[in-house]
């Protein structure tokens, strides 16, 4: 009996499938014998005899930043000074009320030992006048006027009227009953236990000028007060013994 040609076709496909399904078993069971002999110790020392495996470079996951270093300026410590070395804030001198008066006639010079013996003795050629109701002060010197200042006096004729001298130079007095600092100090007489003198305006605990824009009319406890720059030109001018005269 001759086989019929359909069978003969299905007997190939049977023969080709079985064929590949064989090749894909060999495939996956190659690729699993790799993987396994790829993770094992062996291979790491097989794979030492052809040489050696490269090494990984390390990747660096941070950087250099240049940041100067901060430098520390120490603050200097504050100095406490001993309270009779003190010296109060010093203004900006103000414009000088200051002229020159041509024949202006020079009074006559007093005879200070006479009138208030306790006064330095003085031979030299100085003399300092305040005139209260001018609220002036004229500075001779032999026959010359050297300066006119603006001067204020005290309140209710609490500046005394006489014929004194400079007895005392202090460039920075401390007034302790008024809590106030009294620069460019020129003592001429005592009043009690207190002693008046000539002096700048006077600087306040907080450092503020008293009597400020008030010169020229009667503004003190007794002294005779000046602008700040005008005293200190008559305090570098005067010497132990000037003599002060006061008038009305």
């Amino acid at each position: 009996m001759n086989a019929s040609p359909s069978n003969g076709r299905l007997r190939l496909v049977s023969t080709k499938l079985n064929a590949s399904l064989l090749l894909i078993f060999f495939c996956l069971g190659a690729g699993l014998i790799l993987f396994f002999f790829a993770a094992s110790p062996a291979s790491a020392s097989i794979g030492s005899i052809f040489g050696p495996s490269p090494t990984a470079t390390p990747v660096n996951l941070w950087g250099y930043a240049d940041i100067p270093k901060p430098t520390h300026t120490p603050t200097p410590a504050p100095i406490i000074l001993p309270t009779d070395t003190i010296i109060p804030p010093t203004e900006t001198p103000g414009a000088m009320a200051m002229e020159i008066i041509e024949d202006t006639p020079v009074p006559a010079r007093p005879a200070v030992e006479a009138v208030n013996p306790a006064v330095p003795s003085y031979g030299g050629s100085k003399y300092i006048l305040v005139d209260i109701s001018e609220q002036h002060m004229y500075v001779y010197e032999g026959d010359g006027l050297m300066y006119s200042f603006v001067a204020s006096t005290g309140m209710n004729n609490a500046t005394r009227v006489g014929i004194f001298a400079v007895q005392s130079k202090i460039p920075n007095a401390y007034g302790a009953t008024w809590n106030i600092w009294m620069p460019n100090w020129l003592g001429i007489y005592w009043a009690g236990g207190l002693e008046n003198g000539i002096h700048a305006l006077p600087i306040l605990p907080n450092g503020a000028t008293l009597w400020e824009g008030f010169l020229g009319r009667p503004v003190s406890y007794g002294c005779v007060v000046l602008g700040t720059y005008e005293s200190k030109v008559l305090y570098d001018w005067a010497e132990i013994g000037t003599p002060v005269e006061i008038q009305w």
